[in-house]
């Protein structure tokens, strides 16, 4: 089966500094996953650091949103060629940085990254979704679920087990900004919806939980379709 796995990169360099166990560990879960006759598509999100050169520059000058979109960008490609080098013995060589184009090869792990402004990576792994015929999209954050409202500014939020599109878009809302902090991007939640795919969001930091879900376990998250 071929799974698209949303990278948070707030997962892969924290504010503590690159987490190089946790990579260790999730290359180790990855490979297990390959030879049991998984396939993956990686794509490596921004995270902290993409918000760190985003508040940065705009204390220098004004950006446009399309300046704040290349930061977050580059920031995504960074990530992505750490995860092309940790994995260079398993992936192809070439990362993938326009969802809409389809590789040719016969390696079962393909590193992505960020595309172009106005589009985040959650939606650049919905595309890679469509054109590699994946079904499910899993995304990883450092969060158990996805809730109904921001848990960090509410106490009564609730946590979110399983959801429909129509309903979780009506949380999510319908527009994209740079830096937006959401559990899955609005864009690309309109876009997953028409293709009917399942994404999952789960915290990618709790591994055997991830290796639950891979395994078609049960396993704490939150389920959308």
């Amino acid at each position: 089966m071929t799974y698209i796995i949303s990278l948070g990169g707030s997962l892969i360099v924290p504010k503590s500094g690159i987490d190089w166990k946790f990579l260790k560990k999730f290359r180790e879960l990855i490979i297990k996953q390959i030879q049991s006759g998984n396939k993956f598509i990686i794509v490596a999100g921004g995270g902290s650091i993409c918000r760190e050169y985003q508040a940065a520059a705009s204390k220098v000058v004004l950006l446009s949103d399309e300046d704040k979109d290349w930061l977050g960008i580059h920031s995504t490609r960074l990530n992505a060629h750490l995860l092309r080098t940790i994995f260079f013995d398993m992936a192809h060589p070439e990362i993938i940085t326009n969802p809409n184009h389809k590789i040719k090869t016969k390696s079962s792990l393909i590193i992505g990254a960020g595309w172009k402004p106005g589009w985040s990576t959650d939606y650049d792994a919905v595309l890679l979704a469509k054109n590699y015929k994946a079904k499910v999209v899993i995304n990883l954050s450092n969060i158990d679920y996805a809730y109904d409202k921001d848990p960090n500014k509410y106490k009564d939020a609730k946590k979110i087990k399983k959801i429909n599109w129509a309903e979780f878009r009506k949380i999510v809302g319908n527009k994209w900004i740079p830096g937006l902090n959401m559990p899955f991007d609005p864009i690309a939640s309109k876009s997953a919806e028409k293709l009917k795919l399942q994404v999952i969001i789960t915290n990618g930091k709790k591994l055997k939980n991830l290796e639950n879900c891979l395994n078609n376990k049960v396993f704490k998250g939150t389920k959308i379709q």
